[in-house]
């Protein structure tokens, strides 16, 4: 029995998605807090035994001896998230408690950490080391903090559970993050703002150097995150699993706004047209213009597949999924 922390969000429900269609594993523990009034979309075509709201989990694991593994991808995600109280109990505090329960249970634990971990970049982006990043919000902090605690109870020797592995989430785009709003990405803004105004908007370049649209990032497609977990998974039920440690995940090449809206308009069947504005107060000093994840940790750990590219993401998710009556995979 796996649990899926943040089950019916876009990462955690692909997840599950993952794993009930590529390795018919169906006897899962979705929790969640769901809010959004449609999100529970993200559930109806997945086979789980179980929903439960974030706060029930423990009662449940309580005298649990059937949990395998938690999946645990349940956080506030939003990057403008100004009550760091919330941050501290959602993504700091709950997360200790699992890691401890699963310390004590011998039950592995993958967790989601952030690319928004790196601030700006001024470090660069190796998973090598987590030494002296500094976050740009407090959400990429509450990730920050949760790093550091996992590897200081690994340094003091104190309890952790048999098999762990942190990622580093880059720019995750695709199906089921209908629900995230202004947190969803450039391409599901790309495809509504376009079919709703015949344009989409992108940000000036008001930074030196940085031309209009060409702010770079690091994108990946959502079923790459999720098999990249499920590899991780799976190898902790074998005589040889994955290293633990903290890892990034991206593609390891980093490709422009311009490029991503680009390719969910002619993925359409439409001729491009973008609009450059100005970048809103609340990002102007928060905002990474440019990420790009080393990813040579994760393929000595013994991940080889492919990342799917850019062009290819887009074209499976507009088409496959934004362009059909029922866009939920």
């Amino acid at each position: 029995m796996i649990v899926i922390t943040g089950g019916a969000g876009m990462i955690g429900s692909i997840i599950a998605w993952h794993l009930n269609t590529k390795l018919g594993i169906d006897d899962l523990i979705i929790t969640d807090r769901i809010q959004h009034e449609d999100q529970w979309q993200n559930l109806v075509h997945r086979n789980y035994i179980e929903y439960l709201d974030k706060d029930q989990l423990f009662d449940f694991l309580e005298d649990n001896t059937e949990v395998t593994a938690v999946i645990h991808m349940g956080a506030i995600s939003a990057t403008t998230e100004r009550d760091f109280n919330k941050l501290v109990e959602t993504n700091i505090h709950y997360s200790q408690d699992l890691w401890a329960w699963c310390a004590e249970r011998e039950v592995p634990f993958f967790y989601a950490s952030s690319a928004a971990t790196y601030g700006a970049g001024e470090k660069g982006y190796n998973d090598a080391s987590i030494t002296g990043l500094r976050p740009l919000n407090g959400y990429g902090y509450s990730k920050h903090f949760f790093d550091q605690w996992v590897l200081k109870q690994v340094a003091d020797h104190q309890p952790t559970p048999p098999a762990w592995a942190g990622f580093k989430f880059f720019n995750v785009y695709g199906p089921n993050e209908y629900h995230k709003e202004r947190m969803a990405s450039v391409a599901f803004h790309t495809f509504n703002q376009f079919k709703e105004t015949g344009t989409m908007k992108l940000f000036k370049g008001t930074k030196a150097g940085v031309e209009d649209g060409m702010q770079l990032r690091d994108f990946i497609y959502v079923k790459d995150a999720a098999n990249v977990v499920a590899h991780f998974l799976s190898a902790s039920f074998t005589a040889n699993p994955a290293p633990n440690g903290i890892y990034n995940i991206g593609t390891g090449q980093a490709r422009s706004f311009k490029d991503l809206a680009t390719n969910v308009m002619t993925s359409m069947g439409q001729a491009p047209h973008i609009t450059y504005i100005d970048m809103p107060l609340d990002l102007q000093g928060k905002y990474q213009y440019f990420t790009q994840a080393e990813m040579q940790k994760l393929r000595d750990a013994g991940y080889k597949t492919p990342f799917t590219s850019l062009e290819d993401g887009v074209k499976d998710y507009v088409q496959n999924y934004l362009l059909k009556e029922d866009p939920y995979c």
